[in-house]
């Protein structure tokens, strides 16, 4: 279903985010992230020849991340290959920082404290939560290939996201049919 219909009004931004992962060969998993800004018309920039045109990547950066299967980061990188200052491209090497980290609870602090704050970079630290987000969707897929998500299976093993969302809050009705031994009745907080 799309959103409500807008009033009038002219587009000024655009950010694309794509994440992707990937199974590598030596069994460790490989997590790609790019994003993407752009405006819809040209402007002034004295970093980049005088002027962006309209629909240029005022940002076009990119960061990978190499995790095993615990999400442990064993390797990263990141390069910059548009941005709205020549000086931007020389932090890409803060992405080795990442490197011992795990995407675990608390990766968002511990991932921008490691990418330097005002010694790093803000698009490719924000960019690190959708790779985090897609480096656990890509390990789930995984697991569901090689095992039947059955009731047996699933029976006593503890699930990382309970409490995570509204579909997955240890009283809805989405964890009494999958994890019914993590399901918890809820309580009138009256």
């Amino acid at each position: 279903m799309p959103l409500s219909t807008a009033c009038n009004r002219d587009l000024a931004h655009t950010r694309v985010v794509t994440c992707h992962g990937y199974k590598r060969e030596d069994g460790l998993w490989d997590i790609e992230g790019r994003i993407v800004d752009t405006k819809p018309y040209g402007f002034t920039n004295q970093d980049r020849g005088g002027w962006i045109e309209a629909d240029e990547g005022l940002h076009d950066m990119s960061v990978r991340i190499t995790v095993d299967a615990q999400l442990n980061v064993v390797d990263a990188e990141a390069i910059i290959d548009e941005a709205p200052h020549n000086y931007c491209k020389s932090i890409s090497s803060v992405a080795k920082n990442l490197v011992g980290l795990k995407i675990a609870p608390g990766w968002t602090n511990k991932s921008k404290v490691a990418m330097g704050n005002n010694h790093g970079c803000t698009h490719l630290s924000e960019l690190l939560g959708p790779v985090a987000t897609t480096a656990i969707q890509t390990m789930a897929s995984e697991r569901m290939k090689h095992k039947k998500a059955t009731e047996e299976t699933r029976k006593g093993l503890k699930s990382p996201f309970i409490n995570s969302c509204h579909a997955l809050a240890a009283d809805s009705p989405v964890v009494k049919q999958h994890w019914p031994d993590q399901y918890q009745v809820k309580t009138d907080e009256t």
